[in-house]
């Protein structure tokens, strides 16, 4: 069988991986595009035995860097999620942990180059229009990975990554609150409709019958809820002018609780057919957002804190993440500047990755 050869890194991003790839190695067509992802990633097997995936959302990633031609960003980032096992792609989400290795490896393909000891990275997240900057430790010219930053979901420690992120309100839906209205009750389940760096459906966990506390193993098991919470998730995205929510992991879907570690609040996301093992760094930013926002499902869960910016920790399924919060109270919920968080990554391999002739041959 001849086979296509595709440069890429294979990198972990925050508490994801997947390969990292430049635009102009592949095909422009998408789908075209979704076929060489399928096939490189393994999706239509639960382990993903054919491909780079590891039979987890959040191992069947694809981060795609060009060059930009935005007048203030230097790198544009695509993103795409693969499906684990039935052979499909969406391209309307992003990823903030994928994007936790795009600084690195936009220097890492020469996209940009080193700028010493720290360089600072403006990216473009091409799927939402949302700016992020990040600021990569670059000592003596070269990436460096080794370091004391720990985060939740990843063992040791590891080179911060510092990410803070604009231009993430109504990034998908075009509104800070797709359907007008803090609260919206389907099936009996009041939510909150959010759209801050991913579009989302948020409860409280006891609408459920849930503590909000339960392992993301407990979850996964529970098939009644994840039956209701997708009748419920579906609803929602409809109202909020999200088109074939059932087939696409937009709008993802969270669950509130108080908080029981010392945090601000304890939370629960989901991919959205799985329980995430630990938490998006996009959700992470929504979920603050509804926390910080009066009138919202969090009233009477998380105390509402008056700093600005605002230090908020969400408790999650592995321990806990930290985003800040820079924002100011309006008429319409809040006026989110930027939120900040610090994340961690790693090259782990680098070569050419093959794909079937069959499906694409350039």
């Amino acid at each position: 069988m001849i086979q296509t050869a595709i440069p890429f890194l294979f990198m972990r991003g925050g508490t994801s991986r997947g390969p990292y790839l430049n635009r102009a190695d592949l095909p422009e067509n998408r789908e075209v595009l979704a076929d060489v992802l399928v096939a490189m990633v393994g999706s239509g097997h639960l382990l993903n035995i054919d491909g780079l995936g590891g039979g987890n959302a959040v191992t069947t990633k694809v981060a795609m860097l060009s060059r930009s031609e935005d007048d203030w960003a230097d790198v544009d980032y695509f993103f795409a999620q693969v499906s684990v096992d039935d052979r499909t792609v969406d391209f309307k989400p992003t990823c903030g942990n994928i994007l936790s290795g795009v600084g690195p490896a936009a220097i890492e393909m020469g996209l940009i180059p080193a700028d010493g000891a720290q360089t600072t990275v403006n990216i473009r997240a091409v799927n939402t229009g949302a700016r992020v900057v990040a600021t990569v430790r670059t000592p003596d010219g070269q990436v460096r990975y080794d370091g004391d930053a720990a985060i939740d979901g990843v063992p040791g420690t590891a080179a911060p990554v510092n990410l803070q992120f604009m231009d993430t309100i109504g990034g998908a839906t075009g509104a800070f609150l797709p359907t007008g209205n803090l609260i919206d009750t389907f099936d009996g389940v009041d939510v909150t409709c959010m759209d801050v760096a991913m579009p989302m459906v948020i409860a409280k966990a006891e609408s459920f019958g849930l503590t909000g506390y339960e392992s993301s193993e407990a979850l996964n098991e529970n098939v009644e809820f994840f039956e209701a919470m997708e009748a419920v998730r579906i609803k929602a995205g409809e109202a909020m002018g999200i088109t074939e929510v059932a087939k696409s992991v937009t709008p993802k879907f969270g669950l509130l609780a108080p908080a029981q570690e010392g945090g601000t609040v304890a939370t629960r996301y989901f991919m959205p057919w799985k329980t995430h093992p630990t938490m998006a760094v996009t959700g992470a930013q929504c979920l603050a957002s509804c926390v910080l926002t009066p009138g919202t499902v969090a009233d009477g869960i998380a105390a509402r804190s008056n700093d600005r910016p605002a230090t908020l920790t969400l408790e999650h399924a592995s321990g806990q993440i930290d985003v800040l919060v820079d924002y100011e109270l309006t008429s319409e919920g809040i006026d989110l500047r930027s939120a900040g968080l610090v994340r961690t990554a790693r090259l782990l391999a680098r070569g050419d990755v093959f794909i079937p002739g069959s499906v694409w041959t350039p």
